[in-house]
């Protein structure tokens, strides 16, 4: 493997989801410390990701600054540079109520994540659309 590739994009996991045993992932190896899940497809891990945001946004969570307070906390992440990074992305405020449920507002969301998360480049907005294309629960 090419240590070089970013860790969510090695893992077909863009969020850097951890592993708390989503269908068909498994925990990541070959890493002093694993914590994070791998997906058999990058398009599994971007279902993956669309699925937690969705679950956020059932809990209330709808901002950028809501959801990334919880995704990417305080004690792990530079956290209000990940918001701001995020909503420039965006072109978002923070507290700019978003509809998740929109694909267009939902591949934004994941590609600035997947950006964020890995740098640029590594996954495109086609990608995120193929992904999450017909797939369940519809967006």
């Amino acid at each position: 493997m090419n240590a070089k590739i970013p860790r969510g994009i090695r893992n077909n996991n863009p969020g850097n989801l951890d592993y708390v045993g989503q269908p068909g992932a498994h925990m990541e190896t070959g890493v002093e410390n694993p914590r994070f899940a791998a997906f058999p497809t990058m398009s599994d891990g971007i279902r993956a990701l669309r699925d937690q945001l969705l679950r956020y946004g059932d809990r209330g969570l709808t901002t950028v600054a809501s959801i990334i307070s919880v995704y990417a906390p305080p004690s792990e992440n530079a956290t209000l540079s990940y918001v701001s990074g995020l909503c420039r992305q965006m072109d978002v405020k923070a507290d700019t109520v978003l509809d998740l449920r929109d694909p267009d507002t939902m591949r934004a969301l994941i590609e600035g994540i997947a950006t964020m998360e890995n740098g640029p480049g590594h996954i495109s907005a086609a990608q995120i659309d193929q992904a999450i294309q017909g797939a369940s629960p519809p967006i």
